[in-house]
């Protein structure tokens, strides 16, 4: 987290000194440098802390105990790591535009002779520092051991987003018009956040997550407070995690955001939303499981269910996606209410999972493209299995991995997830999946039915040859999705290895 933090406050300083010719070349491998060295300090705290067995058994508490330094933090924040270097790999694509997919100054008015004139400038590079301050702020979410670190990290991860959001080079205004709705919403999400933080401090006394656990076995209190504030606590990391019924900004962000960001936020966010919300669930509220699991089970499967329903009825890739997303949190919400070891390590794997297999999607939709950009809309992508049978097969594997077909990561994830729900009680949630699972292949057969069984036609878009760093995004992503699919035995031992919670 430090070493993130500092890279970013080095970034905002290459912003201010360096001139703007150079500062691309300078905040690439900057931002990539010190990705991988925050990286190799996690390796170096997971060894330090794992016996002989490689099993993370115990950890630390640090920063005053706000920090909590233990295996699935070190695991989720290894994970945001590694899909942060990919993501940056994605922003960083300048070969299909001048200056990538990010406009330099988003104030200038769309189609104005300023907005045609900075066109043939550089693209902003002011996003390095922003998702720098996203990533730093999502590992502190992971491993915050109290709500209030955890509201600051919340904070320090949501604002560069919402700028990140209104930086679209092409349809700008609608780029903007999602930044400020998301923006909007986030601020009701995290008011609803602070509000129950102050709920649960005066029935708890405390907002450490140990001291909250010790009050809710011990405290002879009124449960009133303790209900209102976790339920007031869950909204604003449902907003986060995009269940239903918060769940309504993600369309329009994840349509409106450029690309790469998209990819980013659909990632790492969901990395760090889920990380937060499984710590406290199950660090500061495990004993009153029996109070809020009816309730967040009601909220998964209405997730599951309207996530793949309306993901049916979607005409725009990108949308189609989102809602996707929506209706995948509430499979990893599954997992996350089994309350058992099992839920943990297979709801962390369900993680890097889809987090791979979402970047490398999000990389492909960079490359079809028309005249007016990225063409999403998905009648444009008939036929583009016959002029681009390489790109469409790519896309054609990423989608059955979406929807869940054996050999694919998606499969294993999925069935891990399901089976650490019976095993948690939670059979009635599982049934809701499986239907919801099989509603939810359709729209990614529809795709891939329309690219391979269609004639191409005049408008079919062209695939852009894709550069060095959306090569290597879209190559990693596949292959990952591929092997965790056939050997995931690697990615779940170090889920397994992660052990448990620190309290």
């Amino acid at each position: 987290m430090l070493v993130l933090f500092g890279a970013a406050c080095a970034s905002i300083l290459v912003e201010a000194a360096v001139p703007r010719d150079w500062r691309f070349r300078v905040q690439v491998p900057l931002t990539l440098i010190s990705l991988i060295v925050a990286g190799g300090f996690l390796v170096k705290l997971a060894t330090k802390y794992a016996d002989d067995d490689g099993v993370i058994q115990q950890g630390t508490l640090t920063a005053g105990k706000a920090v909590a330094i233990d295996g699935p933090a070190l695991f989720l924040q290894g994970a945001l790591v590694v899909l942060g270097i990919i993501a940056v790999l994605l922003i960083s694509e300048r070969r299909l535009e001048t200056g990538g997919a990010f406009v330099a100054q988003a104030a200038v008015t769309a189609g104005s002779q300023a907005d045609r004139r900075q066109a043939k400038t550089g693209g902003a590079t002011e996003v390095y520092a922003m998702v720098l301050f996203a990533l730093a702020g999502m590992l502190l979410f992971c491993a915050a051991n109290d709500l209030l670190t955890m509201f600051v990290a919340l904070e320090v991860f949501s604002l560069p987003l919402y700028l990140l959001c209104a930086l679209a080079r092409r349809r700008r205004l609608l780029s903007q018009e999602a930044s400020l709705k998301y923006f909007l919403l986030g601020a009701f999400a995290s008011a609803f956040f602070l509000y129950g933080v102050a709920m649960i401090y005066g029935f708890a006394g405390r907002i450490d997550f140990a001291s909250i656990h010790q009050a809710v076995v011990t405290s002879e209190r009124s449960k009133t407070l303790l209900v209102i504030g976790l339920a007031m606590l869950a909204i604003g990391l449902l907003f986060k995690i995009a269940a239903v019924p918060f769940h309504v900004w993600t369309p329009d962000v994840y349509q409106g955001a450029p690309t790469p960001v998209t990819a980013f936020m659909a990632a790492c966010t969901k990395v760090a939303a889920f990380g937060g919300l499984i710590r406290v669930l199950y660090v500061a509220f495990e004993r009153s499981s029996w109070d809020f699991r009816p309730v967040l089970g009601a909220v998964a499967a209405l997730t599951m269910i309207i996530g793949a329903v309306l993901a049916v009825t979607q005409t725009d890739i990108k949308r189609l996606l989102a809602y996707s997303s929506i209706a995948n949190a509430g499979y990893l919400l599954t997992g996350a209410l089994a309350m058992n070891s099992d839920g943990l390590r297979y709801t962390m794997f369900y993680l890097v999972a889809y987090g791979f297999t979402v970047l490398a999607a999000f990389g492909i939709i960079t490359l079809v493209r028309d005249a007016d950009g990225e063409a999403t809309h998905l009648s444009r992508w008939a036929g583009l299995g016959r002029r681009s049978p390489l790109v469409a097969a790519v896309f054609t594997f990423l989608m059955l991995a979406f929807a869940g077909i054996p050999l694919t990561s998606g499969f294993t994830a999925k069935f891990g997830v399901f089976a650490a729900a019976v095993g948690g009680n939670m059979t009635w949630l599982v049934i809701v999946g499986v239907v919801s699972s099989m509603i939810l292949a359709f729209p990614y057969l529809r795709v891939v039915v329309l690219m391979w069984l269609s004639e191409a036609g005049e408008d079919t878009p062209t695939v852009s040859i894709p550069g060095m760093f959306t090569s290597i995004a879209v190559a990693f992503g596949v292959i990952l999705t591929l092997v965790l699919g056939v050997v995931p035995q690697a990615a779940l031992q170090l889920a397994i290895n992660a052990g448990t919670f620190l309290r």
